[in-house]
């Protein structure tokens, strides 16, 4: 509920609209909505813009139906992450406008059109592997209402590829850049730009790359200024981090 729909619940109460006890439900309702298997926080989009996520490994293809059921009663948009096409099918029998991305692993659902600021976010992969998790970045960035420009496979095995695409990428008002193997993209990129970048490890590499610590590593000691760094395949992450600065004003 917004401060308006408090106040219209509060003069409903008072002009005997509704009764007390139904009062009480709807503002229990306010902080969260117990669906037994997980408790949703129904406040979270109206404090900090943004409704909770649906992380779906570890989670039952029932218990995710449940807490979208519960994430459409309050007409949320709906990002799932690290979905499987058998549990896409699953949530359709329950909401048949969600949509799937296969190389993101994500489902959403948009309810409302949010508000979209001019400045939009670059997405930047290094290789054709990092894609899963740079499109799960823009995916997540997407979902929140930013624009997206995508830039693919501009690694530093042949950095002529990412020249050619600076202007799109200075254009941006935060970069995510995602990489795996030795992780050098990130600081390439923040040497070259004026603006944020968040620097995603991926896991992809050799044995010595250690299912992309060895990447982390690098860009948690990246020479170049404004860089920072979230978890290894965490493009969500980097995603909500993105929309959060584009959105400041």
């Amino acid at each position: 509920m917004n401060a308006d729909e408090v106040r219209l619940l509060l003069e409903s109460i008072r002009n005997r609209n509704i009764d007390i006890e139904e009062g009480v439900s709807r503002l229990r309702n306010m902080s969260y909505i117990d669906v037994g298997c997980a408790k949703l926080d129904s406040h979270r989009e109206h404090r900090v813009g943004y409704p909770e996520v649906i992380y779906c490994p570890g989670k039952t293809a029932a218990q995710v139906k449940e807490i979208v059921r519960a994430m459409l009663s309050l007409n949320s948009n709906i990002l799932a992450t690290r979905a499987t096409q058998a549990l896409y099918e699953e949530i359709k029998e329950v909401c048949p406008d969600a949509l799937y991305n296969p190389l993101a692993g994500t489902i959403t659902v948009q309810k409302k059109v949010m508000e979209t600021p001019d400045s939009y976010i670059a997405v930047v992969s290094a290789g054709t592997s990092d894609l899963p998790v740079a499109e799960e970045a823009a995916v997540t960035a997407e979902i929140f209402g930013n624009r997206v420009e995508r830039i693919v496979d501009v690694g530093v095995a042949g950095v002529h590829r990412l020249f050619d695409k600076l202007d799109i990428i200075r254009g941006a008002k935060v970069i995510v850049v995602a990489a795996g193997m030795e992780g050098a993209l990130p600081s390439l990129v923040a040497g070259l730009v004026d603006k944020p970048v968040i620097a995603v490890p991926t896991s992809v590499g050799y044995g010595a790359s250690f299912q992309g610590i060895a990447a982390l590593l690098a860009m948690l000691n990246s020479c170049a200024g404004g860089v920072c760094v979230v978890n290894i395949d965490n493009g969500f992450g980097a995603g909500y981090m993105a929309s959060m600065i584009n959105k400041l004003r």
